[in-house]
């Protein structure tokens, strides 16, 4: 049974002031939770409606009813279980041949779609605008669907990362070169911006090239895509030519 304290510390988990203050973040379902036992991650405590579906993971469980894991979850529909894990140090790594690099990503969605299509790739590495939306918040977690445990996320001033690798740099830009005949080097870095402003300035002017996604329809309502959507079409074409 969860007392009137531990509820009021996790559902303050999903503002990031809190998970900083008490290092703590929340991984919910049973399906991204198993994705932590061979990952760098600490699970301090789990609670769960079905405790004997996570017993391999040989940590201590506390039996909660249905009602309560409602209180605790910020899913609309919770299913079973939520872990309470140490947040960790990230380590940036040198020398990754492909990076994405995010400029003001706000959306927790696209944020864990973004890692979620980076594990697809292959990718070992998310560098991160320190005003990006930050990692361990819930939603992104949950949209990673466990991939978070597989994927380096960093944050760090852009400008710098940028102008520290050793790799070309490409962005997105809506008057780029034809993704369909651009030819991907073996090592690159790609630059996704912000869901309403795109690409800062600042940025832009350190790209190697732009690359843009063309318009096949005729209707011209459409003014864009979705970040994580020109993500997976990008990453796809680049992918396809290896």
């Amino acid at each position: 049974m969860l007392t009137a304290h531990q509820i009021k510390i996790l559902q303050s988990l999903d503002k990031k002031k809190f998970r900083q203050k008490y290092n703590l973040f929340l991984v919910e379902g049973n399906k991204n939770i198993v994705e932590i036992k061979n990952s760098r991650y600490k699970i301090k405590d789990l609670f769960s409606i079905n405790p004997s579906e996570l017993s391999f993971l040989n940590v201590e469980t506390t039996e909660i009813v249905e009602n309560e894991l409602k209180k605790i979850s910020f899913l609309q529909n919770p299913k079973d279980s939520i872990a309470v894990c140490e947040i960790q140090d990230q380590q940036k790594v040198n020398n990754i041949p492909i990076q994405i690099f995010l400029d003001g990503l706000q959306d927790p969605g696209n944020l864990g779609t973004m890692i979620r299509l980076a594990d697809w790739f292959g990718i070992e590495q998310i560098i991160c605008s320190e005003d990006t939306v930050d990692f361990h918040n819930p939603k992104v977690i949950q949209a990673s669907m466990g991939s978070f445990t597989r994927v380096n996320i960093f944050y760090e001033n852009l400008e710098n990362s940028i102008s520290s690798s050793e790799n070309p740099t490409f962005g997105t830009a809506m008057e780029g070169e034809n993704l369909y005949n651009f030819e991907f080097p073996e090592k690159y870095n790609i630059v996704l911006g912000n869901e309403g402003n795109g690409i800062r300035p600042e940025i832009m002017k350190l790209l190697n090239k732009n690359i843009s996604i063309p318009r096949f329809g005729k209707s011209q309502s459409t003014e864009s895509l979705n970040v994580s959507v020109a993500a997976s079409i990008i990453l796809g074409q680049a992918f396809s030519k290896k």
